[in-house]
């Protein structure tokens, strides 16, 4: 299947069938090459692997063919040159930390991205003499303002968690380019079914391949889609020394996840605009966050920018923390764990969760309220959802 040009082919069919290099075994479906080594024919070509003057495998730490098919059929997915896979998504935004930044260098970084991200930033990055602000997603302005001349890059999560807001990736594209610092947009939430961070001028794109991509809440994996040039001169070199590595087995069970993908984001969508519709009509509710209702702030951005609005929806209770706890232990079926994008409703309280570990005063300035209840909506009966719901309310 080598002499096959995936470009010119769907997103749909790129995601089961591209990366496939079928063995002499002739098998049907991708195999798990679960070796840490390869076998050389020669010194000769032991040492032309290993400096690089001859393609190959080398070790597993770096090269297997089961991840390599995974990294190929992501990266034409996304419309990016090259992806390379890691243990988790954290392990990637790390790899992408390492490999661009040094000591005296500036970041710039939305509020409402992942808490661990946060800490990552402000806690590890900072102890070595990286300087990150944190401002506000959707406010284009206060990007332009933070922006310093040692900015090394941007960083973003669109849709943010978990309050679902939109960023605005064309024109943050621009803002950054106009100061020649990098674009990076975790597309986590959208996957590359919903948005396509590349079109709109993203330089790097980063996924939790354990929520969609998985889809059924089996493995922790994560992986950088950029050009070959910002890969091979910065991401590699971490990856081959660092040792993030994705292991064979999760890279073929995200295969199998990308196979399905797209019918399961739509399904998801779809089941998340109803349940969202039907939360605005509850009693005891403030506020639901969900971008394909007219009431959400980037309703307009969002069918720009993405081709459905995505499987999160988030809300706010009237009595805060004590009502949002008691919601949550009401429910009988869905699933009380903070992973998300499974087949499986999960709920959750971000506010002693997800964002529990940031000070309340930066929770406070990423509006992330105690009464606030993070919904994955899964592949189950929306009646049945609803119903669970319905115990808590």
């Amino acid at each position: 299947m080598t002499d096959i040009d995936w470009n010119d082919y769907s997103l749909e069919t790129q995601a089961i069938r591209a990366g496939h290099n079928r063995t002499q075994e002739d098998e049907h479906s991708i195999p798990i090459f679960a070796t840490s080594s390869y076998v050389f024919k020669s010194a000769e070509e032991a040492s032309l692997r290993f400096t690089g003057q001859k393609p190959g495998n080398i070790y597993s730490r770096f090269t297997n063919p089961t991840v390599n098919a995974f990294q190929e059929r992501l990266a034409l997915m996304e419309k990016g040159e090259r992806c390379l896979a890691f243990s988790s998504g954290m392990a990637a935004i790390m790899a992408v930390g390492m490999g661009l930044l040094k000591a005296g260098d500036h970041v710039v970084c939305s509020r409402g991205v992942f808490g661990n991200t946060v800490l990552m930033f402000q806690n590890y990055f900072g102890k070595f003499g990286v300087e990150t602000d944190f401002v506000d997603l959707i406010d284009t302005a206060a990007w332009e303002a933070a922006i310093k001349p040692n900015t090394r890059f941007l960083f973003l999560e669109t849709p943010s968690n978990p309050l679902i807001e939109i960023a605005d990736i064309a024109a943050l594209a621009d803002i950054a380019h106009k100061h020649d610092s990098l674009l990076i947009v975790d597309n986590c939430f959208c996957t590359p079914v919903l948005q396509k961070p590349f079109e709109l001028g993203a330089d790097i794109v980063i996924h939790s391949a354990t929520k969609y991509i998985d889809g059924q809440g089996r493995c922790v994996g994560g992986a950088v889609i950029a050009s070959d040039e910002i890969i091979e001169k910065h991401i590699y070199p971490y990856l081959r020394t660092g040792g993030a590595t994705m292991s064979p087995f999760n890279a073929w069970v995200f295969l199998s996840g990308l196979e399905t993908l797209a019918i399961r984001m739509k399904a998801h969508c779809d089941s998340a605009f109803e349940l969202a519709t039907w939360l605005e009509q509850q009693p005891g509710i403030a506020k639901v966050h969900y971008p394909g209702l007219e009431s959400h702030a980037q309703h307009q951005l969002t069918k720009r920018q993405q081709s459905h609005f995505g499987g999160i929806v988030s809300f706010e209770l009237t009595g805060g923390k004590e009502h949002a706890w008691k919601l949550i232990d009401a429910t009988e079926m869905l699933s009380i764990t903070a992973n998300l994008g499974d087949v499986k409703t999960t709920i959750t309280h971000p506010a002693t969760t997800t964002h529990g570990r940031l000070a309340p005063e930066v929770r406070a300035s990423a509006g992330i309220k105690d009464g606030l209840v993070r919904i994955s909506v899964g592949l189950e009966n929306l009646e049945d959802i609803k119903k669970d719901i319905l115990r808590g309310l």
